[in-house]
C-alpha cells in the first residue's frame, strides 16, 4: 500500500476515478488529503464526503506568494504522502514544492504531449487546439510535474482517435473516459517503483 495527496480545482471526476479504484482495491493505496484553491469545488465537496482533509489554499486564504507556499509546504509536513496527483489543479505549483517531493508528482494532461502543452493549454481549448490542427488521434498524458508545464517525463499515454464529426466537447468527453482508466494504473505502477521515503 502507499499513500498519496491530489490536488484539484474543478468538478474532481478523475479525483472520484482514483478513489473508486482505492475503494474497490484495484488500487492499493490511502488518499490522505485534497488541496484545492478552490473550497465549494467538486473535489472538494467529494473529498468532504469521503471524509478525506481538504486544505483549501489559494490567493484569497494566503494573498502574499510566500504565505501560500508555506501553506503548501506545511500540508506536506502534515500529511506525509508518497505520491501527489494532480487531477485538473489550475494553479502554478511553486518550484519548492516540486523540489519537496522530486519525481513524486504526477499530473494528467488532456493531450498527446508534447503536442498541446505548455501555457494556455488547459481544459477546453487543449481539444479545440487539437481540431483546429486537424489532427488525427489525441488522448490523455500522465508525466511527472517538474518546473516547466507539461514538461516532465511522460509515463503513459492512450490514443483516442478524432473523428471528423467531433466538437471539443465531445473529444473532451472520450478523452477523459480514457483519462479515468488511465491514471489510476499509472499511478499504481509508478509508485511500485518508488523507493520508501525517509
Amino acid at each position: 500500500m502507499f499513500t498519496f495527496g491530489v490536488m484539484a480545482s474543478g468538478g474532481g471526476s478523475n479525483f472520484r476515478a482514483l478513489l473508486d479504484h482505492v475503494a474497490d482495491g484495484s488500487l492499493d493505496a490511502s488518499c490522505e488529503f485534497l488541496i484545492t484553491n478552490s473550497n465549494h469545488s467538486g473535489a472538494a465537496l467529494l473529498a468532504r464526503e469521503k471524509g478525506i482533509p481538504v486544505c483549501y489554499i489559494s490567493s484569497v486564504t494566503h494573498p502574499n506568494p510566500h504565505d501560500y507556499e508555506r501553506a503548501l509546504l506545511a500540508v506536506l509536513q502534515q500529511y506525509p504522502v508518497q505520491v501527489v496527483a494532480l487531477a485538473g489543479y489550475m494553479k502554478h505549483l511553486p518550484d519548492s514544492f516540486i523540489q519537496a517531493l522530486p519525481d513524486r508528482i504526477l499530473n494528467v494532461h488532456p493531450s498527446l504531449l508534447p503536442k498541446f502543452g505548455g501555457a494556455g493549454y488547459y481544459g477546453i481549448r487543449v481539444h479545440r487546439a487539437v481540431l483546429d490542427a486537424h489532427e488525427t488521434k489525441s488522448g490523455p498524458t500522465i508525466h511527472l510535474v517538474n518546473e516547466h508545464y507539461d514538461q516532465g517525463r511522460i509515463l503513459a499515454q492512450a490514443d483516442v482517435p478524432v473523428l471528423e464529426t467531433d466538437s471539443p466537447e465531445s473529444l473532451a468527453a472520450r478523452v477523459l473516459k480514457q483519462e479515468h482508466d488511465l491514471y489510476w494504473r499509472t499511478l499504481r505502477d509508478y509508485a511500485e517503483t518508488l523507493p520508501a521515503l525517509p
